[in-house]
């Protein structure tokens, strides 16, 4: 049974770092995003690239992802950040979601001219 907690107080969550890794890696918008970030950092040398270079590849990504993985346990477990997304939730929610609509809209524009010679 949850204790109860002071008014205002950030609720407390058993196993924090578990909990996030098991989201992290369980979730699904993680995959494309990855896809998307090493076509855009190495397409411009695609020429360069070998199977050779596959385990530093992998290798320098989880070593990113952990970092990454770090510094999100470090900040965002503290308390004060906890709160203060509490408190902002609704805002720091649609502030994301107009965020991700804007890339959609921006790879829409982006695609768009490349659609319209193919259907022509």
């Amino acid at each position: 049974r949850a204790r109860p907690r002071a008014e205002g107080a950030a609720p407390a969550i058993p196993r924090p770092l578990l909990r996030g890794l098991a989201f992290g890696l369980t979730n699904p918008k993680g995959y494309p995003v990855a896809v998307a970030t090493f076509t855009a950092l190495l397409s411009s040398r695609s020429s360069l690239l070998h199977w050779g270079l596959l385990p530093a590849l992998v290798l320098a990504a989880v070593a990113g992802s952990f970092l990454a993985y770090g510094i999100l346990v470090l900040f965002c477990g503290m308390a004060p950040m906890r709160r203060l997304y509490r408190r902002h939730e609704v805002w720091i929610n649609r502030a994301s979601g107009l965020i991700f609509i804007g890339f959609a809209l921006h790879a829409l524009a982006q695609a768009l001219p490349g659609l319209a010679a193919a259907w022509r």
